[in-house]
C-alpha cells in the first residue's frame, strides 16, 4: 500500500468511541504521522490518508475530507484533519468549520514543517525558492517531474522555474540517500540547492496537543 491509496493505513479501525482520535490525513504526511505515533505511543490515534494526488486537484480536498468525516465521525471522539489550506483557498478551513472538526494551522505542508512563524518570516526574502519534503523527493518524478510535462518536453524547464533561485529541502528525516536524491532534484531544476533538517515542525507540536485532548 501507498500514501497514495485512499484507505484506511491501519487495520481494524471503525472501533467506538473509547477516547479513540481519527487523524484523517494527506497521504504525503503518513510516514511522518506513523513515525510520530510510534515514537510518542499514540496508539489511541487512529490514522486515515486520503490519496496525495489531490494536491494536484485541490478543489477536490473538501469533498474528500467531508467524505472521510461523515463516514467515521460516529465512531470517534473526535476527529482531526491532517490538512493545511493546501491550495484551496479557505474552503478546507469552511468545511471543516461546517463540520465541527479542526485542521491543521498553515498554508501548506512546506510552512508547517518549517513551523508556520519561521515560515512567514522567511517570506519576503523567499519567494524565489523552491520546495521539498521527504515525501516529494521520494516522489519528485510522479508528483513534479511528469505531472509538468518535462519527461516529454524538458525544454519547458526554464520556462516553469526561470524566476526560482534554489530547491530548498525540508529534510523530516536524517537521510543521506534522500539528500543525495534531492541534489539531483536541484540539478535537474536548475537551481542552487539548500538543505534544512526541520523535522516535523508545527505537525509534532499540533498532534500533541491532539493526542493530549
Amino acid at each position: 500500500m501507498t500514501p497514495d491509496d485512499a484507505t484506511l493505513t491501519e487495520a481494524g479501525l471503525e472501533p467506538t468511541h473509547h477516547g479513540r482520535i481519527l487523524l484523517i490525513a494527506c497521504g504525503a504526511l503518513a510516514h511522518e504521522v506513523l513515525a510520530l505515533k510510534r515514537l510518542n505511543h499514540w496508539d489511541h490515534l487512529d490514522l486515515q490518508c486520503l490519496p496525495a494526488n489531490l494536491h494536484l486537484w485541490p478543489d477536490r480536498i473538501p469533498a474528500a475530507v467531508e467524505a472521510a468525516v461523515e463516514k467515521h465521525r460516529d465512531a470517534y471522539a473526535s476527529v482531526f484533519v491532517l490538512y493545511a489550506d493546501c491550495g484551496t483557498g479557505g474552503q478546507l478551513f469552511e468545511k471543516c468549520k461546517k463540520l465541527g472538526v479542526e485542521m491543521l494551522q498553515g498554508p501548506h505542508c512546506y510552512s508547517f514543517f518549517e513551523g508556520n512563524e519561521d515560515f512567514a518570516a522567511k517570506a519576503e526574502t523567499e519567494f524565489t525558492a523552491f520546495y521539498l519534503t521527504d515525501f516529494l523527493v521520494r516522489q519528485f518524478d510522479a508528483f513534479v517531474w511528469r505531472p509538468m510535462g518535462l519527461d516529454r518536453h524538458p525544454e519547458l524547464r526554464d520556462m516553469y522555474f526561470g524566476n526560482y533561485t534554489k530547491l530548498v529541502y525540508q529534510a523530516q528525516t536524517d537521510d543521506p540517500a534522500l539528500d543525495l536524491k534531492a541534489q539531483d532534484c536541484a540539478r535537474r531544476l536548475g537551481l542552487a540547492y539548500e538543505r534544512r533538517l526541520t523535522g516535523y515542525g508545527d505537525l509534532a507540536r499540533e498532534l500533541a496537543v491532539v493526542a493530549a485532548g
